[in-house]
């Protein structure tokens, strides 16, 4: 994203709208200007600001003169009065930003919105997480904080080693090169994005260490971590991750119990056919 400084009159009203904290009006050249280093493409300002597409000589003009008078003329809070927000065309890497961090813009290796993973939410018809096994969301990044590719691959390198499995439809594992060692693409480690879901999982008596490492993991990293663990329930609505969360000294809240009402799509049904006839 960039401000084109032939429009911005410096009435600041981009500055609180970025999520990111990258814009900023500039004191000497006295227009607003995008911190490129720290934008993520969410385009939260292109399209969270209306434009009135006003003359922007006229609005310094009278910018101007009312400065001489001890008046101020300024536009509604959530207005570009001239238009001068703009998108850029975006390459790789940079496009990657946008993919992690514009909401409404489908990641290309899952087809999802957002952050490109529906995770275990659809469990009862993806079947990801299997009887014995814990499936793990690891959560990187918010608003005003974000989170750089090469932080997210110092915790895949080290939960490459805790005998897990990434899980294959996730954009992150989508641009890993090497998923045995959790290495991320060279090119993005610098690239920084509003957040990102890692998925992977693992059996349930490997839980405890597995949390431990990315507990001490996170530690080391300047961005925020959130955990998400899942497992299947027996018959009674229960499973023994909740026992384990707790000795490990987590507090937890039970977010989601899919009821298994959810339909197959036709692949899963042929898939399992052909298990069955096997």
């Amino acid at each position: 994203m960039k401000i084109d400084e032939r429009k911005c009159v410096a009435c600041g009203n981009c500055v609180p709208i970025c999520p990111m904290g990258a814009i900023y009006i500039d004191p000497a050249k006295k227009r607003a200007t995008v911190n490129q280093d720290e934008c993520v493409e969410c385009y939260t300002c292109f399209r969270g600001m209306s434009n009135e597409h006003l003359n922007p000589v006229m609005v310094r003009t009278i910018r101007k003169i009312g400065s001489w008078f001890r008046w101020r003329f300024d536009p509604e809070p959530d207005v570009c009065p001239t238009a001068a927000i703009v998108e850029q065309e975006l390459s790789w890497p940079r496009i990657v930003r946008r993919a992690f961090s514009d909401p409404v813009v489908p990641h290309e290796s899952t087809g999802v919105h957002s952050r490109g993973t529906e995770e275990v939410k659809t469990n009862d018809v993806t079947h990801r997480v299997g009887l014995g096994d814990a499936g793990f969301t690891v959560e990187f990044g918010r608003p005003t904080i974000g989170v750089r590719f090469w932080q997210i691959q110092q915790m895949t390198h080290a939960l490459a080693q805790m005998n897990i499995t990434f899980e294959k439809r996730n954009p992150v594992t989508s641009l890993m090169t090497n998923t045995s060692t959790g290495d991320i693409r060279e090119d993005i480690l610098n690239e920084k994005i509003l957040s990102a879901i890692v998925e992977f999982k693992t059996s349930l008596e490997n839980v405890p260490s597995v949390l431990r490492k990315i507990k001490a993991v996170a530690k080391q990293l300047e961005t925020v971590v959130a955990v998400g663990v899942s497992a299947r329930c027996d018959e009674h609505g229960e499973n023994s991750l909740e026992e384990i969360l707790r000795q490990e000294g987590f507090d937890f809240n039970r977010g989601k119990t899919n009821l298994g009402l959810g339909r197959a799509s036709n692949e899963t049904k042929v898939a399992e056919t052909v298990v069955s006839v096997a």
